[in-house]
C-alpha cells in the first residue's frame, strides 16, 4: 500500500476510533474540543495552558511523546497536551492525531517523527504562525481556522524541502537521509 493510501486508511481508523479514545469536550462552546480534565486544571498551570498548541486526540499502537529538550519521552495518552517544541514519534505500527488550537488536524503515519517547532494562535483575530518539522515518515494535515485566514503562516518543513500550505487537506512523506 502507498503512504498517502496508508495515511488515508490511518486517518480514517484513528476517526472511527475516536470517540473511544476521547471523553466528550465541557467546553461547547469554543471550536476545538478540549482534552478531557482541563477544565477542571488548578489555576497554578495557567501558563503552560496558554501556550498550549493542541492535544492528542487518537492514538494507535506505541507513541512517544517529548514535551521539551532534555526531557525524557514518555508514551504519550489521548489527551494529552501538546506545546510549541513538542515532539510526538510514532512506532512501525502505530498513528496519531492531534487537534491544534485553531482547529488543524495533523495525522502521524507509522515509523513517523514530527516536532511542533513552533505555533501561536490569536483566536480573536485568527492570526499566528505554525511550524512543524516532519523529521520522518509521513503526515496528513487539514488545515483550521489559522491556514484558511492565513495560508502564509502556516508551514511544514522536512530535512529536504518546505511546504507552504496553500489548500487545505495535504499529505507530507520525509525519508530519513538517503
Amino acid at each position: 500500500m502507498s503512504y498517502p493510501h496508508l495515511i488515508a486508511a490511518t486517518a480514517l481508523a484513528l476517526a472511527a476510533a475516536g470517540a473511544h479514545a476521547q471523553a466528550p469536550s465541557p467546553n461547547t462552546s469554543s471550536p476545538i474540543p478540549e482534552p478531557p480534565g482541563i477544565a477542571a486544571a488548578p489555576a497554578a498551570p495557567v501558563e503552560a495552558a496558554v501556550r498550549q498548541a493542541g492535544f492528542l486526540k487518537t492514538l494507535k499502537g506505541g507513541v512517544q511523546l517529548l514535551q521539551a529538550p532534555g526531557e525524557a519521552a514518555r508514551v504519550a495518552q489521548a489527551g494529552d497536551a501538546l506545546l510549541p517544541g513538542g515532539r510526538i514519534t510514532t512506532g512501525p505500527d502505530s498513528a496519531a492525531s492531534l487537534v491544534l488550537r485553531d482547529g488543524s488536524t495533523l495525522v502521524l503515519g507509522p515509523s513517523s517523527q514530527m516536532e511542533l517547532t513552533a505555533f501561536s494562535f490569536d483566536a480573536t483575530t485568527h492570526e499566528g504562525n505554525l511550524l512543524a518539522s516532519l523529521l520522518k515518515g509521513s503526515l496528513r494535515m487539514i488545515t483550521g481556522l489559522l491556514g484558511k485566514s492565513h495560508p502564509e503562516a502556516v508551514r511544514i518543513e522536512t530535512q529536504f524541502a518546505f511546504v507552504g500550505v496553500r489548500g487545505t487537506d495535504f499529505i507530507v512523506q520525509a525519508d530519513e537521509q538517503p
